[in-house]
């Protein structure tokens, strides 16, 4: 007869066998739960059926704790300063990569991702922006969890109508469709702003906490061939280059064909607006449409989606949203291991399937690919595209403190009406150069 440790160890060894690797005999003794912590929103809940099936097939229970956005960086800060233990894994934004790998709250799964062939299995903007620190150095931080981007929904019923397409060709000179650079899309949002019949015709990002309008701003400060800093990180003459100006000012100019009273709006604020019929197109992270695709939404069936338009040089670029899954560095290393084994489990091709099946973003270039993928929802094609052509904010430690003046000059001067477009960001750049100067980031 089997002695009782045997029974185990070749119970153990079948479950491995059985569900790829999944579970470490060691983590499968001592670990019967983990913990992942995440903000509050739909693909939380999404990694939370994951975790259901992760339960399933090796018995450890996945917890997925959510905490509002408004809140969640604060906690996670808090968090961090105790050395805390409360979570296994955390699915951070893509700027707390370097303060996560400089200041040793996550773990370095370069090795981790390299050795199992898992940085192969998704795309390099991906893995650049929601991994890597720092940039360049191939080493690994994060494994790109959400991949997420602002895209456009529009009204398909006003664009294909036969009379409006008549009227904007006899304004404009060129045919109502979807556009293809930011002139196009200002001239549409033009077009359909008509007050008097509670009509307008675009919605954009204006939220001044966190990190709201920067993102929105970034669509078309990208696509005018502009950055957050050169080669060298300096920012002078970068971030207030007179094609940046003129963004800005196309930025403010979108604002006034928005619906009145938007002075904060992010999400729910660019879905509410279009579904209550008041926005015919709203800028929003590729995460939140699938609010549209519901009955909620009254115009379900004639909502559309494109991709960031090109600005004046041809150049198109969207700004990326979207997170990476790390490992707590605080916690014991059974339990790393634990977690180790269920992002290996999670890095799956078949699993990252379901994911994108339950609502969840992958990353993972196959899925991503395939048909299944991009006739699954009617946004999914447009989010593929779109991850192609992404761009990021600043990703090192001292982000929050670049991110605080930016945030309050957009706002000031698309809101608020404050100041010249040059001027503004000829402030910011003194202001952002200060901190990179008082960080050690440049001399």
């Amino acid at each position: 007869m089997l002695k009782k440790s045997t029974l185990l160890f070749l119970l153990a060894t079948m479950m491995i066998a059985a569900f790829g690797g999944a579970t470490s005999v060691a983590a499968q003794d001592k670990v019967s739960e983990l913990t992942i912590w995440w903000a509050q929103w739909d693909p939380a809940n999404y990694l939370q059926q994951i975790g259901n099936d992760y339960e399933k097939a090796t018995g450890i229970k996945v917890n997925v704790v959510q905490t509002p956005w408004g809140n969640f960086q604060d906690r996670v800060t808090t968090e961090w300063a105790a050395k805390g233990t409360s979570f296994d894994l955390i699915v951070g934004d893509s700027q707390w990569v370097g303060q996560g790998a400089t200041q040793g709250h996550y773990v370095d799964m370069t090795d981790f991702l390299t050795s199992n062939g898992i940085d192969k299995t998704v795309t390099p903007a991906t893995l650049k922006y929601y991994g890597e620190y720092p940039a360049g150095s191939g080493k690994y931080w994060g494994y790109p969890t959400e991949g997420d981007a602002n895209g456009f929904a529009y009204r398909k019923d006003l664009f294909e109508n036969a009379d409006e397409m008549a009227a904007f060709k006899a304004k404009y000179g060129y045919d109502l469709a979807v556009p293809d650079t930011w002139a196009h899309l200002r001239d549409i949002a033009e077009f359909f702003t008509r007050p008097d019949q509670g009509l307008y015709g675009i919605n954009i990002y204006t939220q001044k906490d966190y990190d709201a309008i920067t993102m929105g701003f970034e669509n078309v400060f990208f696509s005018y061939g502009c950055n957050w800093q050169d080669e060298t990180n300096n920012v002078l003459g970068v971030v207030n280059a007179k094609a940046c100006a003129d963004a800005l000012n196309l930025y403010k100019d979108l604002y006034q064909f928005a619906p009145p009273g938007n002075t904060n709006s992010f999400f729910q604020e660019m879905n509410d607006s279009f579904t209550n019929g008041q926005a015919v197109m709203i800028m929003n992270y590729f995460a939140f449409f699938p609010a549209l695709n519901s009955d909620t939404n009254k115009f379900k069936d004639s909502t559309g989606y494109f991709v960031m338009p090109k600005g004046p040089d041809g150049q198109q670029f969207a700004a990326l949203g979207g997170q990476g899954m790390s490992v707590n560095n605080y916690i014991d290393d059974t339990r790393k291991q634990a977690a180790f084994d269920f992002l290996k489990w999670f890095a799956q091709e078949d699993i990252q399937a379901k994911w994108a099946e339950y609502g969840g973003y992958t990353c993972n270039i196959n899925v991503l690919n395939s048909d299944a993928f991009l006739k699954q929802t009617p946004y999914n094609a447009a989010f593929a595209e779109t991850m192609t052509f992404v761009k990021d904010f600043w990703n090192i430690p001292e982000f929050a403190q670049l991110l605080a003046p930016t945030q309050s000059a957009l706002s000031g001067f698309v809101v608020g009406g404050q100041g010249e477009a040059q001027a503004v960001l000829d402030k910011l750049a003194e202001d952002q150069d200060k901190v990179l100067v008082d960080a050690g980031v440049i001399q």
